[in-house]
């Protein structure tokens, strides 16, 4: 079904605002404004915005180190989130999570997670949740080609096969688990195979164009929704940069990084929906001068921010208190 144009813009607006928000991310590091280190998602906007394109703010998503695409994706704040990124007391986490920890209950972002691995379990006990409460909703897990080497994914696959419950595994295979390919550390070529050993339907989609993922993602979502049991996808997808911001990507050529940047899918979709008269260039323009502002107003407004005051809030959050 094709898009309105109010969708396409929100899609591009999307994209773009994961791009702006991750390159200011990387300026910002560099000037010692963001304590610890930083994962950035450029190169894969399509992936997280195809997926999370349709789903609810009562859907689930559970991600990676790499989540800050994750949660604008979702509809994350993201005044909000560079406040956390920069360890303000004003953050979406009280500074305290920064910019591995991200978590937006209120959006359905169960946090970024940086445990290789980690979401995956934690998204079929949402799933599981769903399914006992009869909501219709889903949960989904991202993790990538190096998380496809953990056990903990292997048991989350098994067990939301044998619960039968609403989850989609993303697998966001952008060729490297931190320095290390993923023709090297993965046996066989494609993920998918494995998530087929455990009875899991599992496409492989190019997650340099928008479109077929979206696509994917509404066959996933008409299965997990259609209690038909989990979908997963591996989305095949460039690594601008390297693991960490700072990263000298000595294992990679410059050859490499050039070609990565071919498949950038940011023009690709503005191309694709310019040269099909969809939207005007008078109105990617408006796009994106919009996103630039909202950007620069979060790093102002995170700049000029408090950090968490050690004498009140170093012991908060740290206990569950019952009632």
């Amino acid at each position: 079904m094709q898009l309105s144009r109010d969708e396409l813009k929100r899609a591009y607006e999307r994209m773009f605002l994961i791009r702006v928000f991750e390159e200011r991310v990387e300026k910002e590091f560099s000037a010692g404004n963001i304590p610890g280190f930083t994962h950035v998602y450029l190169g894969q906007e399509a992936c997280a915005v195809g997926v999370c394109f349709e789903l609810t703010d009562e859907d689930y998503i559970g991600s990676t180190h790499r989540g800050h695409g994750h949660c604008i994706a979702k509809g994350v704040d993201v005044e909000g989130m560079m406040l956390e990124i920069m360890g303000k007391a004003s953050g979406l986490c009280g500074g305290k999570g920064g910019s591995m920890h991200i978590a937006d209950l209120k959006k359905g972002m169960l946090g970024a997670n940086a445990i290789v691995g980690g979401s995956p379990p934690i998204a079929v006990g949402a799933a599981l949740t769903q399914k006992l409460n009869k909501t219709g909703r889903v949960a989904v897990a991202f993790s990538g080609d190096g998380g496809a080497n953990q056990g903990t994914v292997f048991e989350a696959l098994n067990m939301a096969m044998v619960l039968h419950v609403p989850v989609i595994f993303v697998f966001e295979n952008n060729e490297y688990g931190e320095f290390t390919t993923q023709s090297y550390a993965c046996g066989g070529v494609h993920i998918a195979d494995r998530v087929r050993g455990f009875g899991m339907p599992c496409e492989v989609v190019d997650g340099t164009d928008f479109f077929p993922v979206r696509e994917a993602m509404q066959r996933a979502l008409e299965h997990t929704r259609g209690d038909k049991g989990p979908y997963a996808l591996e989305i095949q997808c460039k690594r601008f940069g390297g693991h960490y911001v700072g990263d000298p990507q000595v294992y990679r050529s410059e050859k490499e990084l050039v070609e990565a940047r071919a498949y950038d899918p940011i023009p690709r979709f503005r191309r694709a929906v310019s040269e099909a008269a969809l939207l005007s260039e008078a109105e990617f323009n408006e796009i994106e001068s919009a996103v630039q502002d909202r950007v620069d107003i979060a790093v102002q407004s995170a700049l000029a921010a408090l950090a968490p005051d050690p004498a009140t809030d170093l012991t908060k959050h740290v206990y569950v208190k019952y009632a």
